[in-house]
């Protein structure tokens, strides 16, 4: 029998339970962490589909759609200050039909409310995303993150609320205003169009010029990077620069990019303990982050950083590639398949696993038998100060000189011991197909470095597939232990089969080969309907869109593909898609082309032309690292049954010899590569 103590425990729990689970809303029954996140809001709220935008209509309501992910910070403060907010709650529930998405479970929402904001104020949005639609579904205001009183610039949520209701009842003229404002955003102005942008040496060039004046402009020369705050990696416009050095002999683009990585990987936007890089940081020298991880951001820097490894063979960047591939293993990994993200907070406390005291830091490492004068040198190199560098005393660890100190490996790894006395942050075990294709593409190329790397991409793409491809559907995200339900989109499409390339590049596998050419039937199909290119094929007719800001535009990583796809297989055909997309695509103003560096990728490769060493099996694997090498940025490999190594455009082969290294200087100088343009 229990006694008196233990019941009134039992009971005290139970409250504390009841009080926390008071309210329960309709997103209960989603698979998402983010929604389970709400799910015990006072707000009633919906998940996106039909039974809440039917209600809308039905009951003549307004639509507040919030727009978020589990990992995000200022998420978490508006719901905090206003989802848990019965006041707020009340204005909402009794006005409004609020809908919660995931735009990781949605992106192409995302991307469609996202692209509305960038027409109508000219810059990025952002999470939380606000947005404020008619019964019937059409859009009237937008917003990013809305305190619940009147700050930062907005009326906060008490007063806009009521005020949008006020609106819509009893000023109508004013309300449909307010419609065609956001109505006419969505349309692009008048542009010329790149009519003859196909394949002439003079637009292409001009285009990667302009590229390079405006790269110029933003790049920060003391801390690298291509932008004030916050500041955020930009790996594709890095490997636009890598590729421009290697066609041209740039050198001005091969220093910007080493600059950036450089920096970057010495700051405190990346884990000096731990390894990985964080999301963004929040001052100019990549020294104050917000600590939330991502697995694309990580994913996507790793091939930038192999290929300055493989250019410079500096140790530190090989040293980032390890760290980071054992980081994403160590806590992003679940039977087989990488998770979405790490929440910045940890125990309530915004970085609290990653920063340090130093004097705790001192006086432990004294009892572990450091001597004063070892422990200074070691905690200046990591930065560790006395006064802090980031909150109060409190301290992030970020490079500061190029000379190691004596005991840095001891430090480091009572650093690492502190950590495991402590809250790792919230992991969000949503499996997305498109982040776990771009870490399987990673992989792969870290064979270059290390070729123990493709055993592990082989066994994370075998289990991506059983679990995402079943019965040739491809899905586009689920939850660790639920069976995915949710269809592919342009993206998981465009990412796969961009691994499953450098899956085949690095190991010949025919399976490869025959699954990409599947998935690129099936993208051209789902996505591309009358010369236009779509992100899903579910209705909402979301436009697919060259922006890299966020990650990778699926639009550019999909052309090309397209274009390797045709040289691997001879599908001919895919080029006129190529051609197409980029005949029908509008403008893009100068200004913006920094933020499209992929699409320039991609007009680069129409023009200079993929290069394709065939040979046999063992002849391609023997001269891996040599084709490695290779100064050329569109290099491919496919296996023949052929003696020597043929070196061939799609069309017509122009190079052969029995001896790689012979050959590869061959064609180096027939492409003639590495010169200033």
């Amino acid at each position: 029998m229990p006694n008196l103590k233990q019941v009134l425990l039992f009971l005290l729990i139970g409250s504390v339970a009841w009080a926390e689970h008071h309210y329960t809303n309709a997103l209960i029954k989603q698979n998402s962490p983010y929604l389970q996140q709400h799910a015990h809001n006072p707000v009633n709220w919906y998940p996106w589909g039909k039974e809440a935008l039917d209600k809308a209509k039905n009951e003549n309501k307004l639509i507040f759609l919030s727009i978020g992910y589990s990992t995000c910070h200022w998420c978490h403060v508006m719901e905090e200050e206003s989802f848990t907010d019965e006041e707020v709650a009340k204005l909402l529930n009794d006005h409004y039909i609020s809908i919660k998405v995931d735009r990781e479970e949605y992106p192409q929402i995302d991307k469609k409310y996202q692209q509305r904001y960038m027409a109508l104020f000219g810059k990025r949005g952002g999470w939380p995303l606000s947005v404020f639609l008619s019964p019937e579904g059409k859009l009237f205001h937008l917003a990013t993150y809305i305190p619940k009183e009147e700050g930062y610039g907005s009326k906060g949520m008490m007063k806009m609320l009521p005020s949008f209701v006020k609106m819509y009842q009893k000023k109508p003229e004013l309300f449909q205003q307010e419609i065609e404002k956001y109505t006419s955003s969505a349309s692009p102005k008048v542009q010329k169009s790149f009519d003859k942008l196909r394949n002439t040496k003079f637009e292409t060039a001009d285009i990667m010029n302009k590229f390079m004046q405006e790269v110029e402009k933003e790049f920060d020369a003391t801390n690298g990077g291509f932008d004030t705050r916050p500041k955020f990696p930009e790996a594709s416009k890095m490997a636009l620069l890598l590729d421009i050095y290697q066609l041209y002999g740039n050198k001005k683009a091969l220093y910007m990019a080493e600059l950036t990585a450089k920096k970057m990987v010495m700051g405190g936007i990346y884990d000096q303990i731990g390894g990985g890089f964080f999301r963004y940081t929040t001052d100019v020298a990549w020294q104050i982050p917000h600590f939330e991880k991502m697995l694309y951001t990580n994913a996507e820097l790793i091939p930038v950083y192999i290929r300055l490894y493989v250019m410079t063979r500096n140790p530190l960047y090989k040293k980032m590639v390890d760290e980071t591939i054992s980081q994403m293993e160590n806590h992003f990994m679940k039977e087989g398949v990488y998770l979405s993200a790490s929440d910045a907070d940890s125990d309530g406390e915004e970085g609290g696993y990653f920063i340090y005291s130093y004097e705790k830091v001192f006086d432990g490492l004294l009892k572990k038998g450091l001597k004063k004068k070892q422990i200074q040198e070691a905690l200046d190199y990591l930065g560790i100060e006395q006064d802090g560098n980031i909150d109060g005393e409190f301290s992030h660890v970020h490079i500061i000189q190029e000379q190691k100190p004596a005991k840095l490996k001891e430090v480091k790894t009572y650093l690492r011991a502190l950590r495991q006395k402590r809250t790792f942050p919230f992991v969000d075990k949503k499996i997305n197909t498109a982040w776990n294709s771009m870490m399987i593409k990673a992989l792969f190329a870290a064979s270059k470095v290390d070729e123990h790397y493709v055993v592990l991409a082989k066994k994370r793409l075998h289990a991506l597939l059983k679990l995402m491809r079943t019965k040739e559907v491809l899905y586009h995200q689920t939850v660790a232990g639920k069976k995915p339900k949710q269809k592919g989109l342009l993206e998981d499409y465009a990412f796969l089969i961009d691994a499953l390339i450098e899956g085949y590049i690095r190991t010949y596998e025919p399976q490869y080969l025959l699954e990409m050419k599947h998935l690129t039937k099936e993208a051209i199909s789902k996505f591309y309907r009358n010369k236009v290119w779509y992100l899903s094929n579910d209705g909402i007719e979301a436009l697919a869109d060259f922006d890299d800001r966020y990650y990778t535009s699926a639009l550019s990583v999909m052309l090309e593909n397209l274009i390797r796809v045709a040289s691997l297989t001879e599908e001919l055909d895919y080029y006129e898609v190529v051609k197409e997309t980029i005949k029908n695509a509008d403008s893009i103003e100068q200004k913006m082309l920094t933020s499209a560096s992929k699409w320039i990728d991609v007009l680069l490769r129409t023009q200079k032309g993929d290069v394709i060493i065939k040979s046999s099996l063992q002849n391609l694997t023997e001269a891996k690292k040599e084709i490695g090498k290779f100064n050329y940025p569109f290099v491919l490999s496919k296996t023949e049954e052929i003696n020597k190594y043929l070196v061939c455009r799609v069309t017509s082969c122009f190079a052969y010899d029995t001896d790689i290294a012979k050959l590869l200087k061959k064609v180096e100088s027939v492409l003639d590569v590495k010169r200033e343009p």
